[in-house]
């Protein structure tokens, strides 16, 4: 006789749908004013001129015009600098 009971079947039940993240608009590419550029799950890359972070995190396009992707050294708390990706509609 086994000491755990055969869970098995209900442990492998999750089958949850992807979140469809991600960059939906590469550099170079024509955005309007309103378009989704990055959906993101926390601030993974920062928006720069020309976008604006909505408060999912995902940044659109606050302007029409192209997509241009920078990196840029942030100082964190501790005084540390870090490279962020930065999205900017030039």
């Amino acid at each position: 006789m086994s000491k755990v009971k055969g869970q098995g079947s209900t442990k492998n039940t999750k089958k949850t749908a992807g979140k469809r993240l991600g960059v939906k608009r590469f550099a170079g590419q024509a955005v309007k004013t309103g378009d989704i550029i990055v959906r993101q799950v926390g601030a993974t890359k920062r928006s720069g001129e020309g976008t604006y972070m909505a408060r999912n995190f995902s940044i659109h396009a606050a302007k029409d015009g192209v997509v241009k992707f920078n990196t840029r050294n942030v100082r964190r708390f501790t005084g540390k600098t870090a490279p962020r990706t930065e999205v900017i509609v030039e």
